[in-house]
């Protein structure tokens, strides 16, 4: 039996390394002959920078100093390839949720202005190509804060500027390009197919996990609208409604009208550099084990777990994945394409309980799935 192992990280809790050694101790637990190919995989949100160093031989892991998503200082790491002259961000590393302990989630008051420094920085550092993997962010300002770090102005009706963060989307009525033309071409890593607003917007879908309740939820919502319709350099609001525009808060859209970014799934790029898309096509493999942290409806958006799905399809290679927590119906798992799911966490542990013991009931779980 040829097993292949591909799960992503389980966010706050362990990176997609960890989850894939649990998940191969519980294969080899009940088939000890088994043959199991792991991959690094990631849909651009946390351990993006992990997974190109995975692949990508001899890049530069490069620490430097930027503020999280709330202004304070601290260290964050971007790569950097020399010989291509290519960077590669992640948006979590300065604008994560993780950065912040639950008192200080609240997406009115986060920016992304950190993430734009490292940007910056790359590009002080020579970088002509910069990919920036999203997703983990604990903001919803619409890549205001980038674009704020990066040289650009926003103004309130009486000409002064605004701090970059999500309250201040809706006080917007004036931005100013900075006088520098932006050299660098940036790519933008996608793990979410959302619109900047509306019902299947950045807001209502992600906010309230990233700690709006619902009014501030319509308040972000009604923000990130009003701000694409005074961005002049988003023609018609054709940028706010493209998929994949909501990612990270906004952040896609932010990059693309700012700084003309384009969009790239986040599974498409990652597979194709771990070469799983011909193995998967092939039928290489008897068996594909997935993961992530929480399957509900957003995995339907473009995760990680659907982009498995979909390349292992044309072999009709089955699917199941051990997730954290699980979110679904029977009937859902079936219509997402999953041949079964099963959930470390159940309803009768605390949560800390399934954080602490993660790896042990991944293990446990992966010999219930065989």
């Amino acid at each position: 039996m040829h097993i292949a192992i591909a799960p992503d990280s389980f966010k706050e809790c362990l990176t997609s390394r960890n989850v894939a050694s649990a998940i191969r101790k519980g294969i080899l637990d009940i088939y000890p002959d088994a043959k199991c190919s792991t991959y690094l995989v990631s849909d651009g949100g946390e351990g993006f920078l992990e997974v190109i160093e995975h692949y990508v031989p001899g890049i530069l892991r490069i620490s430097s100093q930027t503020v999280d998503p709330l202004g304070r200082l601290i260290l964050a790491d971007y790569l950097y390839d020399d010989s291509t002259k290519t960077a590669y961000v992640e948006l979590a590393q300065a604008s994560g949720l993780h950065l912040l302990n639950s008192s200080e989630r609240n997406p009115l008051k986060t920016s992304t202005f950190g993430t734009g420094l490292q940007i910056g920085q790359a590009i002080e550092q020579g970088a002509k190509i910069i990919y920036v993997g999203l997703g983990g962010s604990a903001t919803n300002d619409a890549g205001m804060g980038i674009a704020q770090a990066l040289g650009y102005l926003f103004l309130d009706k009486e000409g002064c500027v605004l701090n970059a963060r999500g309250e201040n989307l809706e006080n917007v009525q004036t931005m100013h390009r900075p006088k520098e033309k932006f050299q660098a071409k940036i790519i933008v890593i996608n793990d979410v197919q959302n619109p900047l607003f509306g019902s299947n917007g950045a807001a209502y879908v992600y906010a309230e996990q990233k700690g709006a309740n619902d009014k501030e939820i319509k308040i972000l919502d009604a923000g990130l609208k009003h701000f694409s319709n005074v961005n002049i350099m988003d023609l018609k609001g054709i940028v706010a409604h493209d998929k994949g525009s909501g990612s990270a808060g906004g952040t896609a859209y932010g990059l693309k009208t700012f700084f003309n970014a384009h969009y790239i799934p986040g599974t498409d790029f990652v597979f194709k550099l771990a070469g799983l898309y011909g193995l998967l096509n092939r039928g290489t493999f008897d068996l594909v084990i997935t993961g992530e942290g929480k399957v509900d409806k957003q995995t339907y958006q473009g995760k990680l777990i659907q982009g498995i799905i979909r390349a292992a399809k044309p072999s009709q290679t089955p699917v199941v994945a051990v997730c954290g927590k699980l979110e679904l119906t029977t009937e859902e798992i079936k219509i997402l394409g999953l041949d079964k799911a099963v959930a470390i966490h159940q309803p009768n542990q605390s949560l800390d309980y399934s954080f602490r013991h993660a790896e042990k009931l991944i293990r446990e779980n992966v010999k219930k799935l065989l």
